[in-house]
């Protein structure tokens, strides 16, 4: 039994919660974000909170759904950030319009279209990733980072700011 499904999502002022079906509406201003969960929980929207129950036996989403409906609320709110770190020799990013311009030691340069809704700015070799849907925003980190994934001898490549590379000895001269 889900211990996430049961506890109520607070509504936070501005932001309005609907059910329209089996599609939860949160939309604050004139951003929104649609949950469809295929009557597999029920929903009830009160003045403060949104509320969770079971239908039938099975508990497989009820915690699920009220993740994504309380993300959805957290998104709209104040947002989801990830930042990536470039090291290497010749390593750099720039944002040019909607795109991401990446040098990562390729003999050509990586051109990454910004998915809508996300906002990437680069830092010297910070890239800070922002957007209201936590699920696009770590999607697009995980693209981005998959472009060149930190090598562990001397730890080149792009990686997460909070990430640790677990370094390997190199060779050894006799």
């Amino acid at each position: 039994m889900s211990r996430v499904g049961k506890k109520p999502i607070e509504i936070p002022a501005g932001v309005e919660v609907t059910v329209n079906g089996s599609v939860i509406i949160v939309k604050k201003g004139s951003n929104a974000i649609e949950i469809e969960t295929h009557n597999r929980v029920g929903i009830e929207v009160l003045e403060k909170s949104v509320n969770f129950t079971l239908v039938g036996e099975n508990s497989a989403f009820w915690g699920t759904y009220r993740a994504l409906t309380a993300n959805a609320i957290t998104g709209l709110t104040t947002g989801f950030t990830k930042s990536l770190e470039i090291n290497g020799v010749g390593y750099r990013a720039a944002v040019k319009g909607k795109v991401l311009e990446l040098q990562l030691g390729y003999s050509h340069p990586i051109n990454f279209d910004i998915p809508e809704g996300i906002e990437i700015s680069v830092d010297k070799s910070i890239i800070n990733i922002k957007g209201s849907s936590k699920q696009t925003v770590g999607q697009t980190a995980a693209i981005i980072r998959g472009y060149r994934k930190p090598e562990p001898y001397k730890g080149k490549g792009v990686k997460y700011t909070d990430e640790v590379i677990v370094r390997k000895a190199g060779k050894t001269a006799k």
